[in-house]
This record gives C-alpha cells, structure tokens and sequence, in this order.
C-alpha cells in the first residue's frame, strides 16, 4: 500500500524520471542490497536526466532545424576552410550567451546550411532556445503579421529567442519595406541576441543587396561590428560524399518555416 501511494505521488508531482527508475528498482532485485542513499542517488539522477532529455526535445522541435545535423558529424577532410579549433571553440557557444553572431558564407553545395543547424543543434543541447528561418519566409511572415495585428508579438517571440538562423540570405532582391523590418529584427537583438546569417554572396556585397545606403549601413553596422566569420570555399560537396557517411550540404527541401510560441 504504501509503494503504491508513493507511487501516485510521483505521478502527482510530475517526477516521471523518478517514477520509472523506481519502478526498475523494484524489478531489480539486485538493487536492493544498495544502501538508502544509492537507491535515492539513482533515482534523483534519473529525474535530472529525464528533465534535460524533455528540455531537448522541446528545444529541437521549437528550432524547426532544416537538416538533422550534429557537429560531431562535421567532415573536416573536404577541403573547404573549416578549422577544428575554431570549430571546436564555436561549439562551446559562448558567442551566442555574449550575443554575437556569426556570418556562414561560402558557394552553393558547400554544407552552409547542414553546419548552421549542426551549430543550432549544439546550441539546443546546451539550453539555449534557437530557431531556423529562410529570410524569404522571415520576410513573409512579417508581412502578414503587419497586416493581422501579430506583428508585436511575432517580434517578441523573435527577441526571446536566443539564436536565429536566417538562411538563404541573399537570393532575392530586397524591397523598402522588408528593409525597414530587416532593420527593427537586427536592432531588436543587437547587443542581446545572437543571428547566424547563411549566406551564398560574400559579406562585400550585401550592402549592395539591402540597398539603401542609410539602412543598410546600420543594419550590417550592427550585424557584422564583432561578429564570428565562416568563409566556405571549395567545390560542391554533392559531386563527392565523404567516405564513412555523406554530410549533407544545403538541402533544397524546406518546412513550415512560421515562427510560433
């Protein structure tokens, strides 16, 4: 009677991680001759990891990443300019709990957008909240919110976020009003958020794509001044997978690209 009651208590109290490790004790003989405090010592740590692994979940499917991707799974030997140092040092993601960002630049098929969501999926495993976005679908999502009243709220839910990946950067020429929104998202995270622009047009020439000389020098003033740089080189990574499983490089296939809750 009283196993059971401790049992519905749990339930109560949401502790599923201490639930089930509870029960695999009582299924384990073995874990009897363990002394009080290693028996609660497994069940607390069980309650830790189940919380992280939830907390992951959650992270990942609000990030919507493009491609499943990990940095473990980087391929330094395609001759491309990646540096494991620097690479190692990015994955600690230090930049993006300083509010930094980081420029991921380089030729169509080079892996940009496979290393931005790996980088998004490191940022995911360490807590931090992320979110990948095509700016075409950035784009299109704030100009729809101008028109049905959501705008303040999609541009809180675009702050709170700790990481945004725009990509596709660069495809398409940008109008005045989707300079004007550019604007208000970078300045709203500048010093305070973290972007990661993937791009296939080198930095030189984006002022040239944004267009106006006036925004445009404040939009990339802020988004470039102290930001990390990835210049990608080399052929397509799709005319030769690596040996031991291909890295993905950018995949044409997109989601839903809305930016919810």
């Amino acid at each position: 009677m009283l196993h059971q009651q401790t049992i519905e208590q749990l339930r109560t109290l949401k502790l599923t991680g201490m639930l089930e490790a509870l029960e695999q004790q009582q299924a384990q003989p073995q874990t009897h001759e363990l002394s009080f405090e290693q028996r609660l010592a497994m069940l607390v740590e069980r309650e830790r990891l189940h919380r992280e692994n939830r907390r992951l979940a959650r992270l990942l499917q609000q990030a919507r990443l493009r491609v499943p991707a990990c940095v473990e799974d980087i391929d330094y030997r395609h001759p491309r300019g990646l540096e494991k140092p620097r690479m190692a040092a990015l994955a600690q993601c230090d930049w993006i709990r300083q509010a930094q960002n980081l420029c991921l630049t380089g030729p169509t098929g080079c892996g940009k957008t496979w290393l931005a969501c790996a980088i998004g999926n490191q940022a995911c495993r360490q807590g931090l909240s992320v979110r990948y976005l095509r700016l075409p679908k950035l784009f299109e999502q704030l100009r729809i919110a101008h028109g049905d009243g959501s705008y303040p709220r999609l541009m809180a839910r675009l702050l709170k976020t700790e990481l945004i990946i725009i990509d596709d950067w660069g495809i398409q020429k940008i109008s005045a009003a989707q300079r004007q929104d550019l604007m208000e998202v970078i300045e709203d995270r500048h010093g305070r958020r973290s972007t990661l622009i993937a791009s296939q047009m080198p930095v030189e020439h984006w002022h040239e794509l944004i267009g106006e000389a006036t925004l445009a020098d404040a939009i990339l003033d802020r988004l470039l001044h102290g930001a990390h740089r990835l210049e990608l080189r080399g052929e397509s990574m799709r005319k030769q997978p690596p040996p031991g499983g291909p890295e993905p490089a950018d995949d044409p296939a997109t989601p839903d690209d809305s930016v919810t809750a």
